[in-house]
């Protein structure tokens, strides 16, 4: 115990190793992000965007549950194991998208899909925090969700260029066998627990405890309650983008691998930015972060709806990018801020169930709409929600004021 020190120096290889599984955990997500709705109308037949994008509705909820556990039981049964059984569960999803003989099997993987995320991202996360102490969590935060979407992004362009190549079916898949494997192996291998370094952090720390976690962080705490709706809201755009952008370039006549780009450039700068972000985050008040952030996100979900060139989508596909790597790391590092580390694991546990509950919120939200008005219609709603979430940042959240 003695030996243990707090700091990304003084902790810089398992630091190192947990961005590398983190990628490896983003290219999970990536490995649907271009091709699946396309799967879903040509070899499924299915028609109707509700039932499309039923896919992301059940990856949200799993996830969501998933984090809240594995923020609950991370001190009880340690942040390895659990990272470990989220691998274990991953290692079929490749296997059950390549022979996937009905649309319910594609359901079934991205379930265990959602519970492996879950898992996995929410100790990977835990795990940095854990290690790198107070001084540079928002720098922590950047490098581990940079390289988490920078992964999404990139394994999001390799799909849909292997499936514009070889077909939607096997090959495509076989990145995620591969990136299973690879996640499960340096887990088992090289990732060490952090549960000591919390110990060491908590006899250091004069953040007081919250007297209800879940209520605290969902919305009665000023601060913990304006972070929650806007990770909710964050994720409900993306959830949205997700599934209709795909769907919308094709209706405009888009080729596959065109669709794989403009993909592909939203979670490449929303993981690039936060290289910068993050760091950021340690240095400028997280409140105004959020609120510009949330506000950026939605000037370009409205502005998707007069776009109607590839350029101007790759455009807006970097400026939501952007948007969101200023909010992505800042949400995690503040709500570490405000939390006693030995409640750290589960109130950050407690915001990505809402967080990522948006999801599936996003996706059933814009399946309904996009059913019954178009596909454009939806783009307008969640954008307007998106400014409402920042105004919310602007007003509750305590702190400094908005002026730049």
């Amino acid at each position: 115990m003695k030996s243990i020190q707090l700091g990304l120096r003084q902790n810089w290889r398992q630091f190192a190793l947990l961005v590398v599984v983190n990628a490896f955990v983003g290219g999970m997500v990536g490995l649907e992000r271009t091709i699946l709705p396309e799967l879903a109308e040509q070899e499924f037949g299915l028609a109707a965007k509700t039932a499309i994008l039923s896919f992301i509705v059940v990856f949200g909820i799993t996830k969501a549950i998933a984090n809240y556990y594995t923020g609950a039981l991370a001190n009880r049964f340690g942040r390895k194991n659990l990272l470990l059984a989220g691998w274990l569960l991953a290692l079929p999803i490749p296997l059950l998208l390549i022979y996937a003989p009905n649309w319910q099997w594609i359901i079934f993987a991205n379930a265990l899909l959602g519970v492996h995320q879950g898992l996995c991202w929410s100790s990977t996360v835990v795990m940095k925090i854990d290690l790198v102490g107070e001084k540079d969590r928002g720098l922590a935060m950047g490098l581990n969700e940079a390289s988490g979407y920078l992964a999404v992004g990139a394994v999001a362009f390799a799909t849909g260029w292997v499936a514009a190549e070889y077909g939607l079916r096997p090959w495509p898949f076989y990145i995620g066998l591969a990136l299973a494997v690879a996640g499960l192996l340096s887990t088992w291998l090289f990732v060490k627990d952090t549960r000591h370094h919390v110990a060491v952090e908590t006899r250091q720390s004069s953040t007081g405890k919250l007297k209800n976690i879940f209520r605290e962080t969902t919305w009665t705490n000023p601060n913990l309650g304006s972070i929650t709706q806007a990770g909710l809201v964050n994720n409900l755009n993306d959830g949205m983008v997700w599934g209709l952008l795909p769907m919308l370039l094709a209706a405009k006549n888009f080729s596959l691998e065109q669709i794989g780009v403009v993909a592909s450039v939203y979670p490449a700068v929303w993981g690039l930015g936060q290289l910068i972000t993050g760091k950021l985050a340690d240095i400028f008040p997280k409140k105004k972060m959020l609120f510009w952030g949330m506000l950026l996100q939605a000037v370009a979900l409205f502005l998707f709806v007069p776009a109607s060139s590839y350029t101007a989508y790759i455009l807006l596909s970097g400026l939501l990018g952007l948007g969101t790597a200023i909010v992505y790391p800042t949400f995690l590092a503040a709500i570490a801020d405000y939390t006693h580390p030995q409640q750290r694991a589960k109130s950050i546990g407690v915001f990505r169930l809402w967080r990522d509950l948006g999801y599936a919120i996003g996706a059933l939200l814009t399946g309904i709409i996009a059913d019954a008005f178009g596909l454009l219609v939806p783009v307008i709603v969640i954008g307007a929600l998106t400014l409402v979430s920042a105004l919310v940042i602007g007003v509750r959240m305590k702190g400094e004021d908005l002026r730049i």
